[in-house]
């Protein structure tokens, strides 16, 4: 009788693959750093020699990189392609904006759609944390701070949307347009009116999706973006007439 052999994974590939699906579902991020070695072998339940051969599979695939006497770190592999190429491309062809936005409006609707009908309790806890944090530093001057949120609050919101890819390419995004979003900030912050509508706008995102109401958090996201590119328009109009004021200032002053 033939028998056949049972093949039995090698245990640094089970634990590469462990730690390649924590770097793809968002657990671990672009420029995080490893547990000590001690402590993944110890969580592994495996020998050091076999996590350092796990680590150097994910080395080789540019997933993670290791710095001497500085530990391992994961790499951007699975964003840069996508943010280094755009971010040249917004420069040079500022109309790309739109499209953006357009493209941000669409992912960001379902990323909260999502998120509304499949968040767990620890998901929930998570946004809850990052809507307060968003709330304690708009109530601040601190607009640096400002921005960090308010990116990390709709990356909560996305990884809670349970689709890798979602949660990947909105990372991206944000990398894509952080100038435009601090520049959108800045305008938005000087005028209080305006700062009350972004707060009211992402209370409405959270207590959405807190209430799994799906239909509901995608209608606040879309109404959310939309008065982001209005903003945005609003904000490259005034540039535009202080530029021009500006300009016919100096004509004057030679003259």
């Amino acid at each position: 009788m033939n028998t056949q052999k049972i093949s039995v994974p090698r245990m640094s590939d089970a634990v590469a693959e462990e730690l390649e699906k924590r770097i793809i579902e968002g657990t671990l991020k672009p420029n995080d750093r490893l547990k000590s070695e001690r402590d993944l072998a110890l969580e592994f339940g495996v020998s050091r020699t076999t996590l350092r051969e796990a680590i150097q599979k994910l080395v080789s695939k540019g997933l993670i990189s290791t710095r001497h006497g500085g530990g391992n770190y994961v790499t951007d592999r699975l964003d840069a392609h996508f943010v280094d190429p755009w971010q040249d491309m917004l420069k040079g062809h500022p109309l790309l904006q739109s499209d953006l936005l357009e493209f941000r409006q669409m992912l960001e609707s379902h990323a909260a759609y999502l998120a509304a009908d499949r968040a767990t309790e620890a998901d929930i806890e998570r946004l809850d944390v990052a809507y307060a944090n968003l709330n304690e530093v708009y109530a601040s001057n601190d607009l640096n701070s400002c921005i960090d949120v308010d990116v990390a609050f709709h990356q909560v919101i996305a990884e809670a949307s349970h689709n890798v890819l979602i949660g990947h390419l909105a990372a991206s995004l944000m990398r894509v347009i952080h100038g435009h979003i601090t520049s959108n900030l800045t305008f938005l912050h000087a005028r209080p009116q305006r700062w009350e509508l972004l707060q009211d706008q992402h209370r409405d995102i959270w207590q959405a999706i807190r209430e799994h109401r799906p239909d509901e958090a995608a209608q606040a996201a879309q109404r959310h973006i939309e008065f982001v590119r209005k903003s945005m328009a609003d904000n490259l109009r005034e540039e535009e007439r202080r530029f021009v004021a500006q300009r016919r200032l100096s004509e004057v002053s030679q003259t």
